[in-house]
């Protein structure tokens, strides 16, 4: 099969990529590569605009995984505009050109962002997806572009991903857990500014199993799919880094806990996921974390401006 990953070069793909090949896919990647190239030697690499690709491009692929938006709530508010092109018109243009050219199954990188705010209660793929900001609103968005091209030759899986954290050879510091484990051995502390903020974190290795599931579902399957490793209040999150690293590198942590409001708070039911598509997350918050500890030394240098998103994106735009 072959199988092309727009956005491959990133910290999910970057992790995906090498999965695939071990399983005999026939792996391309078209990226722009703004966090450099982590990949295997042997993927196939495009260094292109996914906007400027034709339908011609895609001829020969079986499967099209989208990865290539931008990622994060700063990023989305720092530029709406490029926002909205990259995490909706993208999508939508490459899952038309993709269904145009005879691609059989399209699969979307959403995120649970898209639930924005809610009071303790488990969200299922059926609950409102009602996101104030730019980056929730423009995820729902590609997501409904996407699934609306769904037919008998045209398979489309969305997945709303949780939280991703964990290590990937494209490294970032910028997502919860992970900002958590470099406060703990920088600072020697951990901020928590809201402990009773619920999450759903998925581990950049479930989230590649997930991904796998969906290109390996039956043709007929379509949909959205919830996927996360578990969830948690930030609270608890900070008390599982720091007593990990406690047990695992003998240092004590601070905590520093505030209580500011916080604009997202959702957790998510997976069990359409486990249904479906057989996936079953297997690494929780405490085996994440011990991934940090054994791959520390490979991302040691905490200051290194690739292992934040936006710290990348302003240098580019000229106003770091």
């Amino acid at each position: 099969m072959k199988i092309l990953v727009a956005g491959g070069a990133g910290y999910i793909g970057s992790v995906l990529v090498p999965k695939l090949l071990r399983r005999g896919y026939d792996v391309t990647v078209v990226d722009l590569f703004w966090f450099e190239n982590h990949l295997p030697e042997s993927v196939n690499i495009i260094r292109q605009d996914i906007m400027t690709l034709s339908e011609s491009d895609l001829t020969d692929y079986d499967q099209v995984i989208f990865m290539g938006g931008l990622s994060n709530d700063p990023m989305a508010e720092y530029s709406p505009a490029k926002n909205f092109i990259s995490n909706a018109s993208a999508p939508a243009f490459l899952a038309y050109i993709a269904k145009r050219a005879g691609v059989k199954r399209f699969i979307y990188a959403c995120s649970c962002s898209v639930y924005g705010y809610t009071v303790n209660e488990l969200y299922d793929e059926t609950s409102p997806a009602v996101s104030n900001y730019p980056y929730g609103i423009s995820k729902l968005q590609g997501e409904q572009a996407v699934l609306q091209m769904v037919d008998d030759d045209f398979s489309a899986i969305s997945l709303r991903q949780g939280t991703v954290c964990g290590y990937s050879a494209r490294m970032r510091l910028d997502l919860v857990v992970n900002t958590m484990f470099k406060s703990a051995l920088v600072q020697k502390e951990i901020t928590v500014n809201n402990p009773a903020i619920w999450r759903p974190i998925l581990s950049v290795q479930d989230a590649a199993s997930a991904y796998i599931r969906s290109i390996e579902a039956h043709e007929s399957i379509s949909g959205i799919f919830n996927v996360a490793s578990g969830n948690y209040t930030v609270g608890e999150l900070g008390d599982i880094v720091q007593q990990k690293i406690k047990e695992k590198l003998d240092m004590d942590i601070k905590l520093n806990v505030h209580h500011i409001q916080d604009y997202r708070n959702y957790k998510v039911s997976i069990a359409k996921a486990e249904k479906v598509l057989s996936y079953k997350p297997r690494h929780d918050v405490e085996a994440i974390v011990d991934e940090l500890v054994e791959q520390r030394e490979k991302f040691k240098d905490f200051d290194n401006p690739n292992y934040y998103n936006i710290q990348v994106f302003k240098n580019m735009d000229g106003a770091a």
